[in-house]
């Protein structure tokens, strides 16, 4: 849901901040005021190209960003996620700096993005109806949602997508597999040769380490003794041991305390260094008695090691790296035996296929009782809206398979009598687009996933009871769990059904034209819709009108 639109420097707008709340807004305002500029500006928010000229006059950019509340808008949040641009709470911030030479620059939560990034995202945000907008409703993909969300088989139809992946992975490897199957024969046998060796090899990379160090201490076994026995002999063996020197001081500090105890600390302390290198000594006595030079392991060892490094060579690997490849080797040989056992990838893809099959041609069934409601209810909503003798229908065409089932989906329409069915993007006009596109929406909102629709001027062409129609048809929609529905609109039928109203109004300041944007009270209500409806000479018998239509 839009919660506010800020506006800076745009076309004639210098500052303006719009706040937003669920349900339906009307706005209003004499030709030329500026109506359009709302829909502009944030269109240009959710990623549409830009020119220059939307800069206010004398100005060095325009500024404009848009905040809505996504907490219910899980098509945004999963985006959001997917791109990294996940914001801690339930708004996100759409903005855009345009500047005088044509150059922009978007943001999403505060972070730079690509245009085709905003763009993505806005699809999931806003749709526009308007003679000259491009909405998401003339996408072949989006009437295919709608039929599922109105049908209440979109699950059936994700489960079907799904199930079409698998099979499809599948298929793919089989053409591959027949096409390639004496390569892969031979591949399958070049695995194996490889994994068996390598697992001949017995080997761990703990292992390795271990195995490394000790051959670097059995290589220098001989000079590692001598640097032991040298040290002992420092120790206790020579005419100056360390061991009998140390024993002396001990003896002379033992003296030295009866004369003055505070040599305690120092008397402690050389009881603790006798104490450690008699540890030392018996240390290295016993690291002599068990290490083993025996040169038979030591060859045992070196030719371990070798080997390791002729597999690592020949097959052009770390050992480091003996683990992780031998699981990829092993993935790999697992795979091109299934291809050949009896419940290889040929049984593994007709099982796959049928089940595809099955969920898809439930989709189908689900699909065509679905479209024969939604095209009788778009057509009534149609007769509605001064579309007399008007035609709606969802077509599905038979197709291959394929992600989406079993069909592809097309909204076909005939405007008027003698009118034959055609794409709607190519049946309506401008304004007959807009109106055709309200049909849809009311006839199909109880489980569209569209949280604010914008109508620009849907009422173009109509009057009396048709237009009161509209406004109730509009206001419908806003009442649809918490969804917002914003309609420019000339008509005081359409905007005295609003709960809420804005107008646009020009003031001339300094010698420019600017543009301005306000939400109405009710006196405010009551003298636009008089002057909607008896134009520029408001008399009490128009306010007393007014009055009504807004039920004051």
């Amino acid at each position: 849901m839009l919660v506010n639109l800020s506006i800076l420097d745009f076309v004639i707008v210098d500052k303006m901040s719009l706040d937003f709340k669920s349900g339906f807004s009307a706005l209003t305002g004499e030709t030329g005021a500026g109506k359009s500029i709302l829909i502009d500006a944030l269109s240009l928010a959710l990623g549409q190209r830009n020119d220059a000229e939307v800069v206010r006059l004398h100005q060095d950019k325009a500024d404009i960003s848009a905040i809505f509340d996504i907490k219910h808008n899980q098509e945004a949040i999963d985006w959001l996620k997917e791109n990294e641009l996940e914001s801690d709470g339930h708004d996100l911030i759409l903005r855009r700096v345009i500047h005088v030479d044509g150059k922009s620059r978007a943001f999403i939560n505060g972070k730079v993005v690509t245009l085709q990034q905003l763009k993505e995202l806005g699809e999931s945000l806003v749709d526009i109806y308007s003679q000259n907008s491009h909405h998401s409703l003339l996408k072949l993909s989006a009437q295919r949602q709608i039929l599922d969300d109105f049908g209440g088989h979109s699950d059936l139809a994700l489960k079907t997508y799904h199930l079409y992946q698998a099979w499809n992975k599948l298929h793919l490897q089989s053409i591959e597999y027949e096409k390639n199957a004496q390569i892969y024969s031979e591949e399958l046998a070049e695995v194996r040769d490889k994994v068996r060796e390598l697992k001949q090899l017995s080997f761990s990379f703990n292992d390795w380490e271990v195995l490394q160090q000790e051959h670097i201490m059995m290589s220098h076994g001989h000079e590692l003794i001598e640097d032991i026995n040298f040290c002992i002999q420092i120790l206790e063996k020579d005419d100056t041991a360390i061991f009998d020197r140390l024993h002396l001081v001990q003896q002379k500090i033992s003296h030295a305390i009866s004369i003055d105890e505070k040599l305690k600390e120092s008397s402690e302390l050389i009881d603790s260094i006798n104490i450690q290198t008699e540890e030392l000594l018996r240390s290295l006595n016993r690291y002599l008695q068990k290490v083993d030079l025996d040169p038979e392991k030591l060859k045992d060892i070196e030719a371990r090691i070798q080997s390791i490094h002729n597999f690592g060579r020949k097959h052009r690997i770390k050992p480091e790296d003996f683990e992780s490849i031998l699981l990829t080797w092993q993935e790999r040989m697992d795979l091109l035996e299934s291809y050949q056992s009896d419940d290889g990838i040929e049984k593994k893809e007709k099982i796959a296929f049928k089940a595809f099959n099955e969920s898809a041609q439930l989709l189908s069934q689900a699909r065509k009782t679905a479209s024969e409601t939604l095209s009788r209810n778009i057509t009534q909503a149609m007769q509605k809206l001064s579309f007399s003798h008007g035609r709606f229908e969802v077509k599905l065409m038979p197709q291959g398979p394929m992600a989406n089932g079993l069909e592809y989906i097309e909204f076909l329409v005939a405007p008027h009598l003698g009118a034959e069915l055609r794409p709607i993007h190519k049946a309506a006009s401008g304004g007959e687009l807009s109106r055709l596109s309200l049909a849809i929406r009311v006839a199909s909102i109880s489980k569209a996933n569209v949280p604010c629709m914008i109508f620009d001027e849907v009422d173009v062409g109509i009057g009396g009871s048709v237009a009161e129609i509209v406004g109730k048809l509009l206001k419908e929609l806003g009442n649809h769990n918490q969804r917002q529905v914003l309609v420019i609109t000339h008509l005081p039928q359409v905007a005295s059904l609003a709960l809420y109203h804005f107008k646009v109004h020009k003031t001339q300041e300094n010698n420019q034209t600017l543009s301005h944007i306000q939400l109405m009270d009710e006196q405010m209500r009551i003298d636009e819709i008089a002057r909607m409806l008896g134009g520029l000479l408001i008399t009490e018998t128009t306010r007393e009108h007014a009055k009504e239509m807004l039920q004051i």
